[in-house]
């Protein structure tokens, strides 16, 4: 039996080794016009491997070795050109068509420069381009695209096992997402209601040509961001037959299909099943999670000057109780298992991208709609023939339309556009609540239609040959709300960016922007126990974000980069909650939904800080990525007193390195170093109540001294192994990944009960009968070894 396994693995090492070249083909088009490009000039990047377009602007490279690449395109009277990172695997066919823009000036020689990051000119610092070597083989990330975005300077994470992205300081719901110029609010499974985060990404790798990921100086056209924008360029069908992969990991199973329909037309789509509760239940966690997605894209060339783009994405969630381990479990499992709810959701995104090239500018409209439905509902002691204590039922939907028109042929480069969104929100909420020394029933019925607006422009031009950048733009948000939010004055957002080349291999960069941003659903559409809408009065207002970046970039050689900036953001009319009295910043880092309470604007924050980024591209077959980001993040409170955020960890080192080794060999590990994160001490006074613990089975926290206390640092270590198998018809990655591989372990912050350690019954304070006794929760520590294995099959 040995020597056939033997057999069939030497078998399978010497078909790999026949033919793992792969081909490359595409379409070099001008930017302005879309029309081909004939005799252009095209390499690989690092390489003398070229290649020359024909009168139709195609292109073909063969004999490629497997790996990542970039494509550099010149041509006289054309700026050159860097495509984005494209993987070449053997016995296949990539393809990518390269737009090229028009110069403005005829160059008397072609200088490429390198292609670190591909920032525009209205976004000329605070922005990294994510290409697919690093979210197809980056360590402990498991392709997931949030989990890769964390490890860029100055993006961190409340929780290793969370997808919240907290960006120089600000909240997981101040981001914005777009896919193909798609917005697309949710981006995670399992996601927080009025925030961003998640448990696990929904975006499809398989999908992904590009991400670009903005953590300042915004485009103007791209609204209600105060964090970060994040742009994913999705890749086309492939033109030349119908391929399939097939990916299987320790969670989950998805198969991607892609190919032509015609001669005009490519699709590509995908659907992914977890089977994550079989995990949990085999290792004994209190909550066993499934998940299901979709994504898919068609995209039909109607001819030289017109195309049609359709997208669409989806996921369906849901969160079940082991409640098995009410009898067997920990005292930790014990004590989630009591206040944890049950989860389902689902949501969507579609959306329609038609684009003209027209004489003399390009139009583009962006019809879409996305939907959420949220429900999490916790019967009393987890037993379905008893009341339930909570029962909460949303649904969030929205109907978008957004109109761009770009001048490429003015003396300026100029965008302007506009949009209008419609909305309807609705909430039934059922919970328990302890408010003045006393229980109540909370119950109320919304719903809410709101319809919306955006204006924006943005002017850029390039001055001294090219040496001086300046971009300025604006936008303006508002809503029909109440009179505030209508008004377009109070949110108008200008911003300006510069950038200046000292020399070939020194820019100095710089922004300043006002940003602003809705608050959530859940606050616009909350009522109070007499089942009014408290919050709509003129006390609510968009949220405000006033912000300031200084950094230069160093390029000493064609395969280094170093860069260093400072930020500043100052917040102004954040929601602040007025049952806590303090900002609700921090509590957009959980499951669930955040904002369903009486809000007032009357929050202040600031965040600042310096991020350093060393990057080191292809030397050798070698890839390091070094960062190092010292930030603060603070919210106001009620009596305007500044208070650390819940994610204030001050320090975030990531150190990754990857080698490309021989025979299709690939090996990456990643170190990250979080300082402690703040928490807040619990108040035993009103937690030890028996008719306020009973509610919510959770202590109550002392926000009197909120996040006065700190946990320990953190720090981990993830270790990936790739190897690729290349056949006559078909490929075949194997890869282990390993998080946490030295098994680091970090306390958490303490956690009570009322039980009993022996009996399991709860302990009545025998000197006030109204009271529980409560005891903190021993070995409250995380961090377990997680190895995984995983196969990836194309075809």
């Amino acid at each position: 039996m040995k020597r056939k396994f033997v057999l069939v693995i030497l078998t399978m090492l010497s078909f790999s080794l026949v033919a793992q070249k792969g081909v490359i083909k595409g379409r070099v088009y001008n930017a302005k016009t879309n029309e081909p490009i004939e005799f252009a000039n095209i390499l690989v990047q690092g390489t003398s491997i070229g290649s020359t377009s024909d009168l139709d602007g195609n292109y073909i490279f063969t004999g490629i070795d497997p790996g990542f690449v970039r494509l550099v395109v010149s041509y006289i009277g054309f700026q050159t050109t860097t495509s984005d990172e494209i993987q070449v695997q053997g016995n296949q066919t990539t393809f990518v068509d390269i737009a090229v823009p028009e110069d403005a000036l005829v160059l008397d020689e072609v200088v490429v420069r390198p292609n670190f990051n591909l920032k525009r000119i209205e976004s000329p610092i605070s922005v990294l381009s994510v290409g697919v070597q690093e979210i197809e083989k980056s360590a402990g990330a498991n392709r997931d695209v949030s989990k890769v975005v964390q490890a860029l300077p100055g993006v961190g994470a409340t929780d290793p096992n969370r997808n919240d992205l907290i960006v120089r300081g600000g909240g997981p719901s101040e981001n914005v997402f777009y896919l193909d110029g798609v917005e697309i609010p949710v981006i995670n499974h399992f996601a927080t209601q009025g925030s961003s985060g998640g448990a696990v990404g929904i975006i499809n790798p398989d999908f992904v040509r590009e991400i670009s990921f903005y953590t300042g100086a915004f485009p103007a056209n791209r609204t209600n961001a105060l964090s970060s924008v994040m742009e994913i360029r999705q890749k086309d069908g492939s033109k030349d037959r119908v391929h399939a992969k097939l990916s299987v990991g320790a969670s989950d199973a998805a198969l991607t299909v892609d190919g032509p329909i015609g001669k005009k037309s490519t699709f590509i789509v995908s659907a992914r099943q977890s089977y994550l509760q079989l995990l949990f239940q085999a290792i004994g966690l209190p909550f066993l999670p499934t998940y299901n997605d979709f994504q898919l894209k068609y995209k039909y060339e109607i001819d030289k000057k017109n195309e049609l783009t359709f997208i669409g994405i989806g996921a369906i969630d849901n969160l079940v109780l082991n409640t098995e381990l009410q009898q067997t479990g920990t005292e930790a499992q014990k004590y989630l298992l009591s206040y944890l709810p049950i989860y389902k959701q689902w949501n969507y995104t579609t959306g329609v991208i038609y684009k003209h090239f027209g004489d003399n500018f390009i139009d583009q409209w962006v019809l879409s709609r996305n939907m959420l439905r949220n429900q999490n509902f916790k019967f009393q002691d987890n037993d379905e023939t008893k009341p339930k204590t909570s029962d909460y039922l949303s649904d969030e939907a929205e109907n978008k339309l957004r109109f761009e028109r770009d001048y490429p042929y003015l003396p300026v480069k100029l965008k302007i556009g506009a949009g209008v969104r419609y909305s309807h929100y609705t909430n039934d909420t059922y919970r328990k609540i302890f408010i003045n020394n006393a229980p109540y029933e909370l119950r109320y019925n919304t719903e809410l239609n709101l319809f919306g607006y955006q204006l924006f422009g943005q002017v850029s031009d390039e001055y001294f040959d090219d040496q001086l950048k300046l971009s300025f733009g604006i936008s303006t948000i508002g809503n029909n709300f109440n009179k505030n939010m209508s008004n377009p004055l109070n949110q108008l957002s200008p911003r300006f960016s510069a950038s200046y080349a000292i020399s070939d291999k020194w820019d100095l960069n710089a922004n300043v922007g006002r940003y602003a941003s809705q608050p959530a659903y859940t606050t616009l559409g909350y009522r109070n126990t007499a089942g009014d809408y408290v919050n709509k009065t003129e006390n609510l207002k968009y949220i405000i974000s006033y912000h300031g970046i200084l950094g230069f970039e160093y390029r000493p050689m064609e395969s280094m980069r170093l860069s260093v900036e400072g930020f500043y953001k100052y917040y102004n009319n954040y929601p602040l909650s007025v049952l806590d009295g303090l900002s609700i910043a921090s509590k957009g880092a959980d499951y669930g939904q955040v904002g369903d309470e009486e809000i007032v604007s009357t929050g202040k924050g600031r965040a600042y800080g310096v991020e350093f980024l060393f990057k080191l591209i292809e030397f050798k077959n070698i890839n390091v990525t070094t960062t190092y980001t010292f930030f603060r993040s603070e919210f106001t409170d009620k009596n305007d007193i500044y208070r650390p955020s819940a994610w204030d960890t001050r320090h975030m080192v990531n150190l990754i390195a990857s080698y490309k080794l021989p025979k299709n060999w690939n090996i990456a590990a990643r170190w990250r170093y979080v300082g402690g994160a703040p928490y807040t001490p619990i108040d035993m006074d009103k937690s030890s109540l028996i008719a306020a613990w009973d509610i919510t089975n959770q202590p109550y926290l002392d926000f009197s001294n909120y996040n006065a206390n700190r946990l320990g640092d953190t720090h981990q270590l993830d270790i990936r192994i790739d190897k690729e198998f290349y056949f006559k018809k078909w490929v075949l990655n194997v890869y282990a990944d390993v998080q946490n591989a030295y098994v680091f372990k970090s306390a958490g912050a303490p956690i009570y009960t009322n039980k009993d350690k022996i009996t399991g019954q709860p302990m009545i304070d025998p000197n006030d009968n109204t009271r529980y006794i409560l005891r903190e929760v021993e070995d409250n520590f995380s961090g377990v070894l997680l190895p995984t294995i995983g196969l990836i099959v194309k075809i």
